[in-house]
């Protein structure tokens, strides 16, 4: 029987709980949560961790915390719970940092200031960080999206959204998705995975 695990259930609660908060009492405060370019009049240091607990509509929200519920017990069954969560906000964090530098080169070398002010929210560097991870752990795991009924092993799943924020990402085409918070969410939770099973097997 499918069970969620105790940080994974905490990450749900505390997106959901921000989430109505977000759309009943903190009004325009909520933007000071949201991930605004640090040279933006908007930033603020501790926004690199709450825009990870910020979504713009129940959509945004629930996609990725079905993602999370489907994904994370395994990632935290795996890694154990406190490595887990170290992995998930270092995914997070990845995501954030190569999201502000493809605002640096966008704002410093094509002098579009409007990115100044357009903020990043969600857990979709995270996320992607854990679903790079599984495809990492388990890449023949088969995996079912609801519009594709067919299984697909996670490695493939993986390098296929990969190559597509990659592509978007580059086209320069604006769809509204922080293409290079996701890349940067999946490139360091590779690495972190990486590193941690070099030190496991030569027991460090």
């Amino acid at each position: 029987m499918y069970q969620i695990t105790e940080a994974v259930k905490h990450l749900i609660i505390i997106n959901v709980i921000l989430f109505l908060a977000s759309m009943s009492i903190l009004g325009d405060y909520k933007y000071y949560l949201y991930l605004f370019y640090p040279e933006s009049t908007m930033y603020r240091p501790w926004q690199v961790i709450t825009h990870m607990f910020m979504h713009g509509s129940f959509s945004h929200l629930f996609f990725n915390m079905m993602t999370l519920f489907f994904i994370g017990p395994l990632m935290e069954q795996d890694l154990g719970t406190k490595k887990f969560l170290t992995f998930y906000f270092g995914c997070g964090l990845g995501g954030a940092i190569l999201h502000i530098l493809s605002k640096f080169v966008l704002i410093h070398y094509f002098n579009n200031y409007d990115e100044l002010n357009i903020p990043v929210i969600g857990a979709s560097g995270a996320i992607n960080g854990l679903f790079v991870g599984l495809a990492y752990l388990y890449p023949n795991l088969p995996m079912s999206l609801m519009f594709i009924p067919i299984p697909i092993k996670a490695k493939y799943l993986a390098m296929f959204f990969l190559a597509a924020d990659l592509f978007w990402g580059l086209s320069g085409y604006h769809t509204g998705i922080a293409h290079y918070a996701h890349l940067g969410g999946a490139l360091f939770g590779l690495l972190m995975l990486m590193y941690w099973r070099h030190n496991r097997r030569y027991g460090r």
